[in-house]
């Protein structure tokens, strides 16, 4: 075997079959290199077995590759020699003067094998490559439009543990695409016609009635239980005296016949006679359940069974592969359609007639029992118009697979914490319901904050177009809001299904020990974040404020020393493993994305966008919030654009500010508290004052109110805190902490409650405690501590954690809140 892997050129003969009309040959590599590296490092059961089986006409011998002894040998118990991005010769030679023809469902597959003149005969040749496709693989040699030979082939994948991993992808896949179905039908109610085309296939079917058939059945019950019914009209022969009043049927019959009537001495006065009918038709009222809407949905019940007895037939008939059917699934299908003709033989169904005509009632969509019945069945019967290669054929494309199913990942595990709000993956138009997720498709996931409230959307294929260069497509793109910015803080995660195993005397080994992404993906993630860029109302800046190459490898804990790991803590840009059995990194960081406050992410950045409006913030943009004492100083501040401070209350500093706001004590103005500001133009020096010119007077959107508290002389803060707060204590930040404290609340509330340890604001020293909801946060500035505390809980924290990692802080706070 040694030998046999030594070279680059070594094509064997790994299948041969012989026929009566012909001869198959197919020859290739019987291995992959990267399958060997897969193995060494996940440990896996080194006797892989391949499922390969031939059903034809007259067939004399088959041989498959052996990779124990390097011989053909016969077909049982194979070990895997064809894998993804293979390249396989397959040749046919007739034996018999037959024109030979090649079919493969994969178009490009299908093409490649074309008729070579050879001699008298027609022989069949071509090369097959797999590329990233996986799975089963069907070929088929026919004469004509008659099958003479079907193999079946199972192409294995390189990077994955296919009995494992790529099972699960397909199975998490379907599941997703499923459940975002059932959210879209329980929110939107669908206006379908039944058609003849469109059903889904025996095996949707099978899995729509097995997930939904328990609620059909419960429905039915609630229709038994509150049956839809009207009032019928019937009519009975009855003596004179007791007919009451009449309708057109009842007259017209006494119309006709007039026998019926005699003379009498206090009657209807015909043609100058008084007259009473002997007998006549009287009406009578009476409920009756034979509604259109119960026929419809008795209809629904036959349909139903004819489905499952189709479904049982295709199970049942295994001719020609030898496999018995499954006695579970026999078993489920056949427990279901006894319930439903159950149901057909009660006294209810059976009084309830036939359907003999199309209906559209609201019955059928507002009424319960019917409402949830109807959908079920079109759920059942229409199944998901799915529009995507993943389902159309068996041989699976690995790269989209995995390139999916990251998505949808990303989508489930957001959906554990968040609430979802929006999504297009799963659509309607007139046929249906259809799943709008295909690799040159945008497609998009909302979701909700249950906490801050901020949004947060995952974008599958989002183009950027406005970058000065060229346009830029990440497979995912998660789009995180924070309060109090006006852009969405952006990070990319592209699938990239390729692993570099860090082989013994390999230069990735060398330089990095354990497998990981390959470099130049790490590559694509320093462009990608470089080139997404907009302009906004000034200079082009990054949009995209980290980037992330997600591969298929399931060692989490072995990775975490991988420099690739590590450099996400330095630069935002490295590799994430990702597979259904390795998730944890991956959830890890994407809620610290979500946690961290906006000033964490703009330390961790290189001039991200925002980062200026940041620095001035922080730096720049200081406000003067000075006291207006008497309505004298408010006219004269308000007509002449001006507000003048005794110099002897000056403290240091007051020379940064570049707004002046106006708090207004009660009884000044037209309310008390601080009601407006205007960027300062200039300053003039008085004999023992400092007058500062505005602008103009811009009014705040919300006055931010006393609560208790007031202002001897002025306080400083920044543009930012101003336009954020509500109430006065809240322009009091004397420290980093505090200031980080109170935008870490502002994410979760607006309703922030600040106790001071002084009446006005300016005369305090320091915030005593913050409250929001029911928290209570304290900083111990002596011990170093901060002090989280709800009712008789407490935790504490060293105040270290909040200057070095205060998402930290924020998780902590938004456990408690839930607790």
């Amino acid at each position: 075997m040694a030998l046999l892997r030594s070279g680059s050129h070594n094509d064997v003969e790994l299948v041969r079959i012989e026929t009566t009309e012909l001869t198959l040959i197919i020859k290739g590599k019987p291995f992959h290199e990267r399958y060997e590296g897969l193995k060494s490092y996940r440990k896996m059961d080194f006797h892989d077995v391949m499922d390969f089986s031939v059903y034809g006409e007259n067939i004399k011998d088959i041989k498959v590759f052996n990779i124990d002894t390097e011989e053909l040998d016969e077909p049982h118990l194979l070990r895997p020699i064809f894998f993804e991005n293979g390249i396989y010769q397959l040749v046919v030679v007739p034996k018999v003067d037959k024109e030979f023809s090649f079919y493969h469902e994969h178009p490009r597959l299908r093409e490649a094998v074309r008729s070579v003149k050879l001699g008298n005969h027609e022989l069949l040749m071509g090369n097959l490559h797999y590329q990233n496709e996986i799975g089963f693989s069907y070929l088929e040699i026919l004469d004509g439009r008659k099958q003479v030979l079907k193999i079946k082939l199972e192409i294995f994948p390189v990077k994955l543990d296919y009995k494992k991993d790529y099972r699960q992808l397909l199975t998490e896949v379907n599941d997703e695409i499923y459940n975002l179905a059932f959210h879209f039908i329980r929110k939107t109610f669908l206006h379908a016609r039944l058609k003849l085309d469109g059903e889904p296939s025996r095996t949707e079917f099978y899995r729509l009635i097995t997930h939904h058939f328990q609620q059909f059945i419960q429905a039915l019950n609630r229709i038994e239980l509150q049956p839809h019914h009207k009032l019928e009209t019937t009519y009975t022969l009855a003596r004179g005296d007791q007919l009451r009043k009449q309708d057109a049927s009842t007259r017209s019959y006494l119309r006709k016949n007039p026998q019926l009537f005699t003379e009498v001495p206090n009657g209807i006065e015909i043609y100058g006679t008084q007259r009473l009918p002997v007998k006549g038709l009287r009406i009578r009222k009476v409920i009756t359940y034979d509604t259109l809407e119960n026929r419809y949905i008795k209809w629904m019940i036959y349909r139903l069974i004819d489905k499952l007895n189709d479904l049982q037939k295709s199970v049942m008939d295994t001719e020609g592969w030898g496999n018995e059917p499954d006695p579970d699934v026999i078993k489920k299908i056949g427990e279901m359609r006894y319930q439903l003709e159950s149901k057909l033989k009660k006294p209810f169904w059976k009084k309830i007639n036939k359907l003999d005509q199309s209906i559209m009632s609201l019955v059928m969509q507002m009424a319960p029992g019917y409402r949830d019945a109807f959908q079920i069945y079109l759920i059942v019967s229409k199944g998901l118009m799915l529009q995507s290669s993943i389902y159309r054929m068996s041989v699976k494309d690995i790269a989209v697979l995995y390139e999916y199913w990251t998505f949808l990942k990303l989508g489930q595990i957001l959906s554990r914490k968040y609430i979802m709000i929006s999504q297009d993956i799963v659509k309607v138009n007139q046929d249906g319901l259809f799943v709008n997720l295909q690799s040159n498709k945008r497609a998009k996931r909302v979701f909700r904050h249950p906490i801050t409230k901020e949004e947060i959307s995952l974008i599958y294929q989002s183009s950027y177009r406005a970058s000065p260069t060229t346009s830029q497509i990440p497979d995912t793109m998660l789009q995180i809001e924070k309060k109090g910015k006006d852009y969405t803080f952006n990070y990319i995660f592209d699938a990239k299904y390729r692993i570099e195993y860090a082989l013994e005397g390999s230069s990735y080994g060398r330089l990095y020990n354990t497998p990981g992404p390959m470099e130049e993906d790490i590559n694509t993630m320093h462009r990608y974040r470089d080139s997404i860029v907009s302009t906004y109302d000034g200079p082009y800046e990054r949009t995209s404020f980290g980037a992330y190459v997600l591969f298929p490898w399931i060692d989490e804990d072995i990775y975490q020393n991988h420099h690739f790991y590590k450099s996400i803590d330095k630069v935002n840009i490295g590799g994430l493993p990702f597979l259904p059995n390795a998730t944890t990194l991956i959830e890890k960081v994407v809620e610290n994305l979500i946690d961290k406050s906006p000033e964490e992410i703009h330390k961790e950045g290189i001039l991200p966008r925002g980062a200026l409006d940041e620095w001035k913030a922080e730096y720049t943009e200081k406000v003067i919030v000075g006291l207006v004492s008497t309505p004298e100083d408010y006219q004269k501040s308000v007509q002449e654009k001006v507000y003048s401070i005794s110099i002897s209350s000056l403290r240091n500093g007051w020379q940064e500010a570049k707004y002046v706001a106006l708090y207004l004590k009660k009884g000044v103005g037209p309310a008390n508290g601080v009601t407006m500001y205007g960027a300062v133009r200039g300053i003039d020096f008085l004999k023992d004052r400092v007058l500062f010119h505005v602008n103009h007077w811009i009014s705040l959107e919300t006055v931010i109110k006393p609560v208790n508290y007031g202002i001897a002389s002025y306080v400083v803060t920044t543009i930012d805190i101003l336009k954020s707060s509500k109430e006065l204590p809240e322009l009091f930040m004397r420290s980093k902490e505090e200031a980080t404290i109170w935008r870490m609340l502002r994410r979760i509330s607006d309703q922030i409650k600040i106790e001071l340890n002084a009446e006005n604001v300016d005369e305090a020293s320091e915030i005593k405690e913050y409250r929001v909801k029911d928290i209570g946060i304290t900083i111990n500035t002596a011990n170093k501590e901060l002090i989280l505390s709800k009712e008789n809980k407490q935790k504490v924290m060293n105040i270290m954690t909040l200057q070095h990692n205060p998402s930290t802080v924020f998780k902590k706070i938004r456990e408690m809140i839930i607790l």
